[in-house]
C-alpha cells in the first residue's frame, strides 16, 4: 500500500496546476497533432493530477529515502585530508 507523501494544500496546488496545463496542451495540440511537445506537456500534466490525487510522489519518495552519505565521506588522499573553505 502506498502511503501518502505530500499534503493537502500541496495535492491541491498539483491537482489544479496539473489539470490547466493539462488543457492548455490540450488545446494546442488540436491544432497541431504533430507537434511532440504538445504529447508529453499532456503526460506531464496527467502525472501531476495522478500525483495530486492520490497524494503520492515518487521523486519525493526518492529525497526522503534516498542515502546522502557520499556528502559526509572524508576525502583521504597520501594521508592529507582536503579542507573546505566557504569563503
Amino acid at each position: 500500500m502506498i502511503r501518502p507523501n505530500i499534503g493537502i494544500i500541496n495535492a491541491l496546488v498539483r491537482i489544479t496546476c496539473g489539470l490547466s496545463l493539462l488543457a492548455w496542451a490540450t488545446s494546442k495540440y488540436c491544432k497541431k497533432p504533430w507537434r511532440d511537445s504538445y504529447l508529453i506537456a499532456i503526460v506531464l500534466g496527467a502525472m501531476k493530477v495522478g500525483e495530486g490525487i492520490v497524494r503520492f510522489c515518487p521523486i519525493t519518495y526518492l529525497f526522503e529515502n534516498s542515502n546522502m552519505d557520499f556528502f559526509d565521506d572524508d576525502f583521504e588522499e597520501d594521508d592529507e585530508k582536503f579542507v573546505y573553505n566557504p569563503s
